[in-house]
């Protein structure tokens, strides 16, 4: 039912629970794929540039950031790629999976309290509603 999965991840815990479900969903058809797809954005750039210096540290570092996302699906020998993006998170999750009709996005929840959500939005919220295909937040 479910072939094309784009997973959303940042190495977060919320990312690491939306990863096995990821994984589940895509067990249940051999013919699924997981897209993992991490989002630079400015602060986060600026940030690693400041921290690690050279562009090796700053590949190593955000590789290390996704390594556990990965271990889940070798484990689960689900096939997988990786796609890094640049901008700011939300709208650019939405763009990336809109452009390249996924059959399903799972994201994490960060898990705002709900005046946060409402004041400030959450990139799952922005995601569930402007992507164009069924979106699982994992909370």
């Amino acid at each position: 039912m479910f072939t094309r999965i784009l997973l959303a991840s940042d190495g977060s815990e919320h990312a690491m629970r939306a990863a096995e479900k990821a994984s589940f969903i895509a067990k249940g058809d051999e013919k699924a794929k997981v897209t993992i797809v991490y989002v630079i954005d400015g602060a986060t750039s600026k940030t690693d540039v400041l921290s690690e210096g050279s562009k090796e540290a700053i590949e190593e570092k955000r590789k290390r950031r996704l390594q556990n996302t990965e271990e889940v699906l070798v484990k689960n020998e689900i096939p997988y790629e990786i796609k890094v993006l640049r901008g700011e998170p939300g709208p650019t999750i939405v763009k990336y999976a809109n452009e390249n009709t996924y059959d399903l996005v799972v994201i994490g929840s960060r898990g705002l309290n709900t005046f946060q959500e409402m004041v400030l939005g959450s990139v799952s919220h922005k995601v569930a509603k402007r992507v164009h295909c069924p979106v699982m937040i994992v909370k």
